[in-house]
């Protein structure tokens, strides 16, 4: 069973775990915490589907998993450390 958040508990989390992603500096976390935010990010626009949430967040969700993923193969390949 799924446990229902308030929109903007979820919309808060999301959003958390993004720029905690983004901003990590220790190497050995990123991957974690890239993995964390995407799931979240992932969950909430599942929860957003088919409902009347914003187009501005349905927006935001596509450009931080991109952002994300951008990010992901910068370190991976050695462009941020």
């Amino acid at each position: 069973m799924e446990t229902a958040y308030p929109p903007g508990l979820i919309s808060a989390e999301w959003k958390a775990l993004y720029r905690a992603a983004i901003l990590e500096t220790n190497e050995n976390l990123i991957s974690q915490k890239v993995s964390a935010a995407e799931t979240a990010i992932r969950l909430r626009a599942r929860e957003l589907f088919g409902t009347f949430g914003t187009g501005e967040e349905k927006e935001s969700l596509d450009e931080a998993l991109y952002a994300l993923h951008a990010f992901r193969k910068a370190v991976q390949n050695g462009e941020i450390a």
